[in-house]
């Protein structure tokens, strides 16, 4: 990362304004059901605190409008709290009187957490005038949300105007495997995409397809590039509108490209009818019949894909191979996640569905790096510029 972090600034005694990514998913009850995102940023905190910095957390949750006390951090505090075995005090609000108060009360080590952020508007629009009140709070400003690093809102990219601006370990963390995944990759490098539709991969297919020596195309996205091969595919999901740019990467990927071979069909929708009721069975994807649909691939793919896993040296994946959340479902998902583990290369798991599958089917701890920014890494695979890196201060 050729961006300043942590170990270029000297924070004892300053107000250290950290944006974090703290939008953890909750039970309708507001229990907190996996905080990864808060463990992730505890290295960055620590840090802080050791090194005597007065640690003002900000972060977002939810999509609130307007202050909304579902989407409160209270829960996040707690949580935070007894990680750090260290009390972390919830600020009733993000700027104004009573947080300037508490912040000037703050001695070395504490650390505090605005509450959310996107309880107001001007976040998101990055209004200029609310950066610069979020800026006011502090001396120096860190940020360690990967996750939001795609959007340029007031806690990302507006405050960064007014602050040195450094990145924390996990922001640091992120940049260095991605960024190695595409500009040094231990070769064979094999790129996995899965997820719904072609039309959210576009670009990155674009750039990858360039990079790899082995792109997997399994998923919903799978039955497009099938389609334009002028197979019959039944209900399965199909992006009409992106079928020429399938044939335009069909024409030009050569042998680089793999796609199923079998899936797992079924006869009706299990998000409609429930689990139970659907009947499947395995096809060729040259006999898929008119009114059943693709939901997983099938045990000669898996056969063909783990075995391109299985002498990678680099392999990244974003986007699960089926619909995982049902059992009938997620054996493709499964066993991509266990030839991962078993293959000895760099695996980097690019955040959202992919990611939680993952951990959930309990081979988290074999992957090399799990990215906490879905919608964050695929812009990044996708060689875009994150504004809220871009805006960091350049080691040089």
């Amino acid at each position: 990362m050729n961006k300043k972090s942590l170990e270029d600034i000297e924070v004892q005694g300053k107000r250290v304004l950290a944006r974090v990514d703290f939008n953890v998913p909750q039970s309708d009850a507001g229990a907190i059901t996996d905080d990864t995102r808060i463990v992730a940023a505890l290295p960055t905190i620590t840090h802080l605190i050791s090194h005597g910095a007065k640690t003002i957390l900000v972060s977002h949750l939810g999509r609130p409008m307007g202050v909304t006390p579902k989407y409160t951090l209270k829960p996040v505090a707690e949580r935070l709290s007894k990680l750090l075995g260290k009390e972390v005090t919830l600020l009733p609000d993000c700027v104004g009187d009573e947080v300037e108060a508490a912040i000037a009360n703050m001695q070395p080590g504490d650390v505090l957490l605005l509450e959310n952020v996107r309880f107001y508007p001007e976040e998101e629009a990055n209004d200029p005038d609310f950066a610069e009140k979020l800026a006011s709070l502090a001396d120096l400003y860190v940020n360690d949300a990967f996750g939001t690093a795609h959007r340029a809102h007031a806690s990302t990219e507006g405050v960064t105007h007014h602050l040195p601006a450094v990145g924390g370990y996990l922001m640091r963390k992120e940049l260095d495997y991605l960024g190695s995944a595409l500009t040094d990759p231990k070769r064979p490098f094999v790129a996995i995409l899965g997820g719904a539709k072609v039309k959210d991969k576009i670009a990155v297919i674009q750039q990858l397809i360039t990079q790899v020596d082995t792109l997997i195309i399994g998923g919903g996205m799978a039955y497009t590039f099938l389609k334009a091969q002028g197979l019959e595919i039944g209900k399965s999901l199909l992006d009409a509108k992106n079928l020429d740019f399938c044939r335009e990467i069909l024409a030009n990927a050569g042998d680089k490209l793999l796609l199923p071979d079998d899936v797992i069909i079924t006869n009706a929708n299990p998000f409609e009818v429930g689990e139970e009721a659907c009947e499947t069975r395995v096809a060729s994807v040259n006999d898929i019949p008119a009114d059943w649909e693709g939901a997983d691939i099938g045990p000669n793919t898996i056969a063909k894909f783990s075995a391109a896993i299985k002498g990678a040296g680099t392999v990244v994946w974003n986007g699960p191979m089926g619909i995982f959340e049902f059992s009938k479902f997620a054996e493709g998902t499964r066993s991509l996640a266990l030839a991962l583990a078993e293959s000895g290369a760099i695996t980097i798991i690019g955040g959202g569905d992919s990611a939680a599958a993952v951990v959930q089917m309990g081979y988290g701890d074999k992957m090399t790096h799990i990215s906490t920014g879905g919608g964050a890494s695929l812009e990044f695979l996708e060689g875009k510029p994150l504004p809220g890196v871009v805006a960091l201060q350049d080691k040089n």
